[in-house]
């Protein structure tokens, strides 16, 4: 998923993201992205000069712990 011409050391050096390469550093979807937005747990920080939607990269690494870790949960079964 992620692309070979991006420079993953220098977007990891940034403190916000355009959705796009919020998706590829936390190797995920653009849509999963969009996603954590609508659902309040990755805030908007502003937009670039071509109006593209910007977030914190500690925002989206944080929604990306949480979904991961929300993923690995088991519930019991209910009797």
């Amino acid at each position: 998923m992620i692309d070979a011409d991006v420079d993953i050391e220098a977007l990891m050096q940034k403190d916000t993201w355009t959705i796009a390469e919020a998706a590829l550093a936390a190797q995920v979807t653009v849509d999963a992205i969009h996603k954590w937005r609508r659902r309040g747990h990755l805030p908007d920080a502003g937009r670039d000069r071509q109006g593209r939607i910007k977030v914190r990269a500690a925002d989206v690494i944080r929604a990306e712990r949480a979904t991961r870790e929300k993923a690995r949960r088991v519930y019991p079964v209910a009797a």
